[in-house]
């Protein structure tokens, strides 16, 4: 079912929203050379739990972790552990929250030090390929306007979308309908509706869309070893235009 929200159902799910661009800020600045990816999560874990927050991801249909962490080739879903971030490495770090009964769900790709050349880029064009599929989130459009401007910018610039993989719907559930990919022509799918709360997520790699799930039974990654990066908003769809309700940087809210 697709659901319309109220302005006071939207802004529930912007506290949320918030509270995730907040966790994804404060993590930015813990990402360095020698951190694992377990510190991480421990890190993001206690920052929504004393904002008033739940990790929405931990325990959900089993995932152990409070954080999705994927590192280079590893596209999302990567579990938190030990593994310790190098130099030049990229790291796609998802985070989901429920705060007063609302999700909010939203991601980043940063460097790690100093990354080459090819990362670099691909963090920049996956980052504005979200931004051109926000734009298309208004009253009016069809799903498949937000898919096809993300697909189009990505592919201008030669590198490719997971197809595999698609954002969704977002508000008393993590996921809700509709699907919302990545490609596909403009034009198509469910006509949006002011009010429909979306997580846009272009999910782009170097090489080939292909992606492959590592015997942990939840990373995705390449199938072909490339790097991949992760961006994700959850947005609200207006009359005229979006409106990013886990737009960075995050407001500085009190502890509730």
């Amino acid at each position: 079912m697709v659901y319309t929200r109220t302005q006071e159902q939207i802004e529930g799910i912007r506290e949320a929203a918030q509270l995730v661009a907040r966790t994804l800020e404060e993590l930015g600045r813990a990402v360095r050379a020698g951190v694992t990816t377990a510190e991480l999560d421990a890190l993001a874990e206690t920052f929504i739990r004393d904002h008033g927050g739940r990790p929405a991801f931990k325990g959900y249909r089993g995932f152990p972790a409070s954080i999705c962490p994927s590192v280079d080739d590893e596209v999302v879903h990567g579990i938190p552990g030990p593994r310790v971030l190098r130099d030049g490495e990229i790291v796609g770090i998802d985070v989901g929250v429920e705060k007063g009964g609302w999700y909010g769900d939203a991601a980043r790709t940063f460097g790690v030090g100093e990354i080459g050349a090819e990362a670099a880029r691909l963090l920049k064009v996956s980052s504005e390929a979200l931004d051109q599929g926000v734009a298309q989130a208004r009253a009016g459009n069809r799903v498949g306007d937000i898919s096809h401007a993300v697909q189009a910018h990505v592919e201008a610039h030669g590198f490719t979308v997971v197809r595999a993989l698609v954002g969704h719907g977002i508000g008393r559930e993590m996921h809700e309908e509709p699907a919302v990919p990545n490609f596909g022509p403009p034009g198509r799918g469910p006509r949006l509706m002011a009010g429909q709360v979306l997580a846009i997520e272009p999910m782009v790699n170097v090489g080939g869309a292909e992606v492959i799930t590592k015997s942990d039974g939840w990373t995705v990654a390449t199938k072909d070893g490339r790097l991949s990066a992760h961006f994700e908003h959850t947005v609200a769809v207006g009359l005229d235009s979006a409106e990013v309700l886990s737009a960075w940087p995050a407001r500085q809210e009190s502890k509730r």
